[in-house]
Protein backbone atom coordinates (compact mmCIF):
# COMPACT_ATOMS: atom_id res chain seq x y z
CA UNK A 1 0.00 0.00 0.00
CA UNK A 2 1.40 3.40 -0.99
CA UNK A 3 1.33 5.96 1.81
CA UNK A 4 -0.37 9.23 0.92
CA UNK A 5 1.96 12.06 -0.08
CA UNK A 6 0.35 14.20 2.61
CA UNK A 7 1.00 11.68 5.43
CA UNK A 8 4.27 11.99 7.35
CA UNK A 9 5.53 10.10 10.40
CA UNK A 10 8.75 10.74 12.32
CA UNK A 11 10.30 10.25 15.75
CA UNK A 12 10.75 13.36 17.87
CA UNK A 13 12.88 13.78 20.95
CA UNK A 14 13.40 10.69 23.10
CA UNK A 15 9.82 9.39 23.49
CA UNK A 16 7.56 10.87 20.81
CA UNK A 17 6.22 10.11 17.37
CA UNK A 18 4.71 12.89 15.28
CA UNK A 19 2.28 12.06 12.48
CA UNK A 20 0.85 14.69 10.15
CA UNK A 21 -1.71 14.53 7.40
CA UNK A 22 -3.27 17.29 5.31
CA UNK A 23 -6.99 17.07 4.55
CA UNK A 24 -8.80 19.20 1.98
CA UNK A 25 -11.57 20.14 4.42
CA UNK A 26 -12.32 22.79 7.04
CA UNK A 27 -11.08 21.90 10.49
CA UNK A 28 -14.60 21.94 12.01
CA UNK A 29 -15.45 19.05 9.70
CA UNK A 30 -12.19 17.21 10.49
CA UNK A 31 -12.74 17.71 14.24
CA UNK A 32 -16.23 16.23 13.94
CA UNK A 33 -14.84 13.22 12.08
CA UNK A 34 -12.35 12.66 14.91
CA UNK A 35 -14.93 12.90 17.70
CA UNK A 36 -18.33 11.66 16.50
CA UNK A 37 -18.76 7.89 16.89
CA UNK A 38 -20.83 7.43 13.72
CA UNK A 39 -17.98 8.97 11.71
CA UNK A 40 -15.06 7.42 13.63
CA UNK A 41 -16.51 3.94 13.03
CA UNK A 42 -16.33 4.56 9.28
CA UNK A 43 -12.68 5.56 8.98
CA UNK A 44 -10.58 4.46 12.00
CA UNK A 45 -10.23 0.86 10.84
CA UNK A 46 -6.60 0.36 9.88
CA UNK A 47 -5.88 -2.05 7.04
CA UNK A 48 -8.71 -3.75 5.12
CA UNK A 49 -10.60 -6.52 6.90
CA UNK A 50 -11.33 -4.71 10.17
CA UNK A 51 -14.55 -3.25 11.57
CA UNK A 52 -15.27 -1.27 14.74
CA UNK A 53 -18.23 -2.78 16.62
CA UNK A 54 -17.56 -0.61 19.70
CA UNK A 55 -16.98 3.14 19.46
CA UNK A 56 -17.90 5.05 22.61
CA UNK A 57 -16.91 8.70 23.02
CA UNK A 58 -17.76 10.90 26.01
CA UNK A 59 -16.27 14.10 24.63
CA UNK A 60 -15.56 16.17 27.73
CA UNK A 61 -12.52 16.74 29.89
CA UNK A 62 -12.35 13.67 32.11
CA UNK A 63 -14.62 11.79 29.72
CA UNK A 64 -13.61 8.39 28.44
CA UNK A 65 -13.52 6.79 25.03
CA UNK A 66 -13.42 3.13 24.06
CA UNK A 67 -12.76 1.46 20.71
CA UNK A 68 -12.91 -2.25 19.86
CA UNK A 69 -11.89 -3.46 16.41
CA UNK A 70 -12.77 -6.88 14.98
CA UNK A 71 -10.94 -8.66 12.18
CA UNK A 72 -12.75 -10.81 9.59
CA UNK A 73 -11.54 -13.92 11.46
CA UNK A 74 -13.21 -12.71 14.70
CA UNK A 75 -10.05 -11.53 16.46
CA UNK A 76 -10.59 -8.37 18.54
CA UNK A 77 -8.35 -5.53 19.65
CA UNK A 78 -9.51 -2.91 22.15
CA UNK A 79 -8.22 0.31 23.62
CA UNK A 80 -9.40 3.40 25.40
CA UNK A 81 -8.42 6.43 27.37
CA UNK A 82 -9.44 9.68 28.99
CA UNK A 83 -9.77 13.15 27.48
CA UNK A 84 -7.52 15.68 29.23
CA UNK A 85 -8.04 18.76 27.05
CA UNK A 86 -10.58 19.69 24.38
CA UNK A 87 -10.39 22.94 22.43
CA UNK A 88 -12.92 22.71 19.61
CA UNK A 89 -11.94 22.66 16.72
CA UNK A 90 -8.22 23.06 17.34
CA UNK A 91 -6.98 20.49 19.84
CA UNK A 92 -7.62 17.18 21.62
CA UNK A 93 -5.39 15.68 24.30
CA UNK A 94 -6.10 12.16 25.57
CA UNK A 95 -4.46 9.10 27.03
CA UNK A 96 -4.34 5.81 25.14
CA UNK A 97 -4.01 2.29 26.52
CA UNK A 98 -4.51 -0.94 24.58
CA UNK A 99 -6.23 -3.86 26.31
CA UNK A 100 -3.44 -6.23 25.33
CA UNK A 101 -0.61 -3.76 25.03
CA UNK A 102 2.39 -4.89 23.10
CA UNK A 103 4.34 -2.32 25.10
CA UNK A 104 4.40 -1.03 28.67
CA UNK A 105 2.25 1.83 29.90
CA UNK A 106 -0.12 4.27 28.32
CA UNK A 107 0.69 6.99 25.84
CA UNK A 108 -0.43 10.60 25.72
CA UNK A 109 -1.78 11.87 22.38
CA UNK A 110 -2.02 15.52 21.42
CA UNK A 111 -4.01 16.17 18.24
CA UNK A 112 -3.82 19.67 16.78
CA UNK A 113 -5.78 20.89 13.77
CA UNK A 114 -4.52 23.93 11.88
CA UNK A 115 -6.17 25.46 8.85
CA UNK A 116 -3.58 25.99 6.14
CA UNK A 117 -4.57 25.09 2.57
CA UNK A 118 -7.08 22.70 4.12
CA UNK A 119 -6.58 21.25 7.58
CA UNK A 120 -3.28 19.96 8.88
CA UNK A 121 -3.81 17.25 11.50
CA UNK A 122 -0.75 16.75 13.67
CA UNK A 123 -0.74 13.90 16.18
CA UNK A 124 2.03 13.81 18.76
CA UNK A 125 2.18 10.58 20.75
CA UNK A 126 4.39 10.52 23.85
CA UNK A 127 5.32 7.13 25.29
CA UNK A 128 6.54 6.42 28.80
CA UNK A 129 9.94 5.19 27.60
CA UNK A 130 12.04 5.51 24.46
CA UNK A 131 12.10 1.74 23.87
CA UNK A 132 8.32 1.73 23.53
CA UNK A 133 8.44 4.56 21.00
CA UNK A 134 11.09 2.70 19.00
CA UNK A 135 9.10 -0.56 19.13
CA UNK A 136 5.97 1.22 17.84
CA UNK A 137 7.96 2.79 15.00
CA UNK A 138 9.23 -0.66 13.96
CA UNK A 139 5.74 -2.23 14.11
CA UNK A 140 4.58 -1.01 10.70
CA UNK A 141 1.65 0.87 12.28
CA UNK A 142 1.98 3.62 9.69
CA UNK A 143 0.33 1.34 7.11
CA UNK A 144 -2.86 1.09 9.18
CA UNK A 145 -2.80 4.78 10.11
CA UNK A 146 -2.34 5.80 6.50
CA UNK A 147 -5.19 3.52 5.35
CA UNK A 148 -7.46 5.02 8.02
CA UNK A 149 -6.53 8.56 7.01
CA UNK A 150 -7.21 7.71 3.35
CA UNK A 151 -10.71 6.56 4.40
CA UNK A 152 -11.16 9.74 6.43
CA UNK A 153 -10.17 11.80 3.39
CA UNK A 154 -12.91 10.04 1.35
CA UNK A 155 -15.51 10.73 4.05
CA UNK A 156 -14.51 14.39 4.21
CA UNK A 157 -14.71 14.68 0.41
CA UNK A 158 -18.23 13.20 0.47
CA UNK A 159 -19.28 15.61 3.21
CA UNK A 160 -17.92 18.59 1.27
CA UNK A 161 -19.78 17.46 -1.87
CA UNK A 162 -23.03 17.05 0.08
CA UNK A 163 -22.78 20.63 1.40
CA UNK A 164 -22.48 22.08 -2.10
Amino acid sequence: MKLSDTFKIAPSGQREIIMTRVFDAPRDLVFDALTKPDLVKRWLLGPPGWSMPVCEIDLKVGGKYRYVWRNEDGREMGMGGTYREIVRPAKLVHTELFDEARYAGESLNTWTLTEKNGTVLSVTTRYEIRETRDEVLKSGMETGVSASYDRLDEILASARSAKR
